[in-house]
């Protein structure tokens, strides 16, 4: 997994300063169905949130999900939704969820583009 695109955002209340980091990450997904699995290339996303008090980092939140989809654009317009709404790493998965189910068929489409090459 390697990180292709990183976002920040930082909220202060008091002392206490929260510093969240919004990745976009590709790796690949190996689907078979065919005599070889086949590699494609996909993007998920990564958010973390650092608590940082005088400096010092008290706690840290972190979640993601890998292979949302093949389709670049689309994980950038998710990442670039959740940064511009402050989500928490614990919401993550609350808000992309259903994205996540409507955006599983790329790998089809992608699959039945190949098998038609």
């Amino acid at each position: 997994m390697v990180v292709v695109e990183d976002l920040k955002k930082v909220y202060k209340e008091g002392e206490l300063e929260h510093n969240y980091f919004y990745r976009m990450t590709k790796g690949n997904i190996y689907l078979s169905g065919y005599k070889n699995p086949i590699e494609l290339q996909s993007y998920g996303i990564e958010i973390e949130r650092q608590d940082i008090i005088k400096g010092s980092i008290i706690n840290i939140e972190r979640d993601y999900v890998k292979n949302i989809s093949c389709q670049r654009y689309k994980v950038h317009k998710l990442l670039k939704l959740l940064y511009n709404n402050f989500v928490s790493p614990i919401h993550l998965i609350d808000i992309i969820g259903e994205y996540i189910d409507n955006y599983i068929e790329d790998f089809d489409n992608e699959l039945k583009e190949i098998a038609m090459n």
